[in-house]
């Protein structure tokens, strides 16, 4: 499965590395960020679960081998490749950094040691699984961050790239401290708690809103959250709160949060329904929870979607999956790339975390503190179970929580986290720039 998810060039290349001798060379990529996207301190690490599926459940069925053969670019290339795809499995080695895990640009996320071929061909999955995932739960983040302690529920799959990217999206949301989501098959796949009652259809669909209330109260009970600006905001929330408990709230959708929820507030108090909470969504991201939160506002709750799903001011990130390392028979040769904006680092590396800082250090160096990069998959197969969402989760509010204050604005920080190469990283930068033969 999956084995046509990819760019062609990384087919052409493993068609060549076949034909050329090179397919038995065992070659290390590292998977890193170049550079912060605008207003990001870290970024929060999201999608391994993703990979290593992808890495366990790599093939090529006949099909699709079919396919290749019948393309202009493979016709020079001998059928013993074409068998070779039929039997090809991922037979290397993960490290990876656990899901959850603030990282910063220049780190290693994960690295794949194998075959070049096995090396080669997972780039363009395992580019674009990481950086989404990573991106939401980075957005996420950042969102639960201004909200001081009120619900963040992710609402946007109706606005992301694809129904995957929701699913998805609600996964990588939730490591990034959502509270849960409005995807039930997020909730279905990945046990996160899933949150929702009614749309304005509902409403509308019965011939008064006291009705449509009435009726949604009877079915739902505790869990009914009345949406209120189908018609009149105000009345709607004094129509709701006529019909008194059980009831978890009511829901703003559109208007002005700030004055809504405060005239809100009042009504439901005045009706006895003090314990009744307020949600708000709608067109909200970290900067307007932010400001909703510094204003006052008396909201409980907030239901983030387009802004969420999309990460929207940053939609993409410059991810980079990057050849450091060849051993050709037992021969290690470092590889890196010296391109001006665009280099690579040579060499196997791992990352220790220290109280203040970072250390980018060669793979096999001693360091201080915790040593992120950990085995994943080797020799083809998972070492242990990988952590759940709710681990993953854990860690990430665990690890946010560590990180300076300055840190977790939403402005670009002065001062970055601080990341320094060690000693023995710096001399083969060095040695590899001088042995590069153009």
């Amino acid at each position: 499965m999956n084995g046509l998810l990819t760019d062609l060039y990384e087919l052409t290349m493993a068609a060549g590395y076949f034909e050329t001798g090179k397919a038995d060379e065992q070659a290390t990529f590292e998977y890193s960020f170049r550079r912060l996207p605008a207003n990001r301190n870290f970024l929060l690490s999201a999608g391994l679960a993703q990979v290593v599926d992808y890495l366990l459940n790599l093939r090529f069925c006949g099909e699709e081998i079919d396919y290749l053969r019948g393309l202009t670019q493979f016709r020079r290339a001998p059928e013993a490749f074409f068998d070779y795809l039929h039997c090809f499995r991922f037979t290397g080695d993960l490290f990876a950094v656990p899901e959850g895990t603030p990282l910063v640009a220049g780190e290693p996320v994960l690295a794949i040691r194998a075959p070049i071929i096995e090396a080669q061909i997972p780039e363009t999955y395992v580019l674009s699984a990481i950086a989404f995932q990573t991106s939401i739960a980075t957005k996420a983040a950042r969102c639960v961050e201004t909200a001081r302690g009120r619900a963040v529920i992710e609402f946007g799959t109706r606005r992301a790239h694809t129904p995957e990217a929701g699913v998805l999206g609600a996964r990588a949301a939730y490591i990034g401290g959502c509270a849960g989501t409005s995807n039930t098959l997020a909730g279905f796949r990945f046990g996160i708690p899933v949150m929702g009652t009614a749309a304005h259809s509902w409403v509308m669909a019965f011939t008064s809103e006291t009705e449509a209330f009435r009726q949604l109260q009877r079915v739902l009970g505790e869990a009914a959250v009345q949406l209120i600006d189908t018609y009149d905001t105000l009345e709607g929330a004094r129509r709701a709160a006529s019909l008194g408990k059980p009831g978890w709230g009511v829901r703003l959708d559109s208007g002005d949060f700030l004055s809504l929820s405060r005239e809100v507030r009042a009504i439901l108090d005045g009706a006895g329904l003090r314990d009744a909470r307020i949600m708000a969504s709608g067109d909200l991201d970290e900067y307007r929870i932010r400001e909703l939160m510094r204003d006052g506002a008396p909201i409980d709750a907030f239901g983030v979607g387009t802004q969420l799903a999309t990460s929207a001011d940053a939609p993409a990130l410059s991810a980079i999956y990057k050849m450091v390392e060849l051993d050709i028979q037992g021969i290690k040769r470092y590889t890196a790339k010296f391109s001006e904006d665009k280099a690579s680092l040579p060499g196997v590396k791992q990352i220790f975390r220290e109280a203040e800082r970072d250390v980018v250090a060669r793979a096999g160096e001693c360091g201080r503190g915790e040593a992120l990069l950990r085995p994943t998959i080797l020799r083809g197969r998972l070492v242990e179970d990988l952590p759940s969402v709710e681990d993953a989760r854990r860690r990430a509010a665990e690890s946010l929580a560590q990180l300076p204050a300055h840190l977790r604005e939403l402005e670009t920080a002065e001062r970055g986290w601080p990341v320094f190469h060690s000693r023995e990283l710096r001399e083969l930068i060095g040695r590899t720039r001088q042995n590069l033969t153009p």
